[in-house]
């Protein structure tokens, strides 16, 4: 039966077979604003770099420090034998950094939150989602015996009619992303959080595509809003703005010290290696030293937007670095990918099953070290081929 099911699954090969596949694609270079595929310069605006720190030269050389002194890796979990005095630093800094008693490192933003959502809350409580909630949060869920309930998105009506079907002396999870993934808008946290005081529940920010892009210094979406001490959990990720990869929870030291002991991802996984460690603890201090980065990283985010509002395209509530353009057909979408990568453009497809395909996108990331030239090249580029694919004329007729 498994042969089966596996052989029967062939969307893939369909669109290769029309020349539009737009995944794993190869790249052959540093991830930067410029990579080499198939041997051509590219512009790459489908990163989550947004700080455009991966090539930078004092991560490399923490890096390259960290295998001289730990060697290649721990060979084991946080848990038993994976804790290096480089982890604790690292842990340290971040709890500082995003304003919170502690916080724990974990292999990957993606275990972060399976270990954290599910082992908070228990089989008679509750988990709260905005219904565009990034897949790793709604996985973490799952993995729960808690009731999980939603919301629609950002919809602060309905996330109050959802918390009225609760219990007042049960956990309630509110688990949201602070910016979103996909739509580059960032949650209502100050009603979210009126509410969450009013019908006695806790909030979790996945702040994966907030942190090193908005607060003081970067320090995410609790921060911009200045309610750092009303929201419980903070999460974020290392494969971003800081430039490595893994992930981390950061909350009070109770909370901490119960995750240590019950996360199964933590408990289980095997812990960030030592150059990882040590390239995050540089990106953190450059963070720190370097604020015209995220200075930058907006001064692109305007520049974009505003070309691309002039030119006609439908960006939605986007408020971010990411750009989503909306095309609201999935063929479309993919055949934009293609022509814009021949033409010399990075772009992520975003299409049905992860959207309707009524909300097809393409979704343009900026970096701090784009170029206002590469940015407008882009925008250029991109405008051309929609209107060859009559993509800005059905954003008219929507309109």
């Amino acid at each position: 039966m498994l042969k089966k099911k596996m052989e029967a699954y062939t969307l893939p090969q369909q669109i290769q077979k029309l020349g539009l596949y737009p995944y794993f694609r190869t790249i052959e270079s540093e991830q930067d604003t410029v990579v080499k595929i198939h041997g051509k310069d590219v512009m790459m605006f489908g990163s989550n770099s947004y700080l455009g720190l991966t090539t930078h030269p004092k991560l490399k050389e923490a890096s390259k420090a960290a295998i001289d002194k730990y060697g290649s890796g721990c060979a084991g979990s946080r848990f038993l034998n994976g804790t290096l005095d480089l982890h604790l630093e690292l842990e340290e800094k971040l709890a500082n950094y995003v304003g919170k008693d502690g916080a724990l490192v974990f292999s990957t933003g993606f275990q972060v939150n399976l270990g954290v959502i599910s082992s908070l809350p228990g089989r008679h409580d509750y988990i709260i989602l905005d219904d565009l909630d990034h897949a790793c949060i709604i996985d973490g869920a799952r993995l729960s015996f808690a009731k999980t309930l939603k919301y629609r998105h950002n919809d602060m009506e309905s996330l109050e009619k959802t918390l009225q079907k609760t219990e007042l002396d049960k956990i309630k999870l509110i688990a949201i992303d602070g910016v979103f993934s996909m739509e580059g808008d960032i949650a209502n946290l100050p009603k979210i959080v009126e509410l969450a005081k009013k019908y006695n529940a806790n909030i979790m920010v996945d702040d994966a595509h907030g942190l090193g892009v908005v607060g003081k210094n970067g320090a995410g979406t609790a921060s911009h809003f200045g309610l750092t001490d009303d929201v419980d959990l903070i999460m974020g990720t290392f494969s971003k703005s800081l430039a490595s990869i893994g992930g981390f929870i950061a909350a009070d030291s109770d909370t901490i010290n119960f995750l240590k002991h019950n996360a199964r991802s933590l408990i289980f996984s095997a812990s960030i290696a030592p150059a990882n460690a040590a390239s995050v603890i540089a990106a953190l201090d450059l963070i720190q030293d370097e604020p015209e980065r995220i200075q930058k990283l907006w001064d692109n985010t305007h520049r974009a937007m505003k070309a691309f509002k002039e030119a006609g395209f439908d960006i939605g509530h986007s408020e971010t670095p990411i750009i989503p353009l909306f095309v609201r057909d999935d063929f479309k979408t993919f055949k934009l990918t293609k022509m814009l990568l021949d033409e010399g453009v990075f772009v992520n497809p975003v299409v049905s099953p992860a959207v309707p395909s009524s909300s097809s996108l393409i979704r343009f990331s900026l970096m701090a070290t784009h170029s206002f030239d590469q940015i407008d090249q882009a925008v250029e580029k991109i405008t051309k081929i929609s209107k060859q694919l009559g993509i800005l004329d059905s954003v008219k007729e929507t309109a």
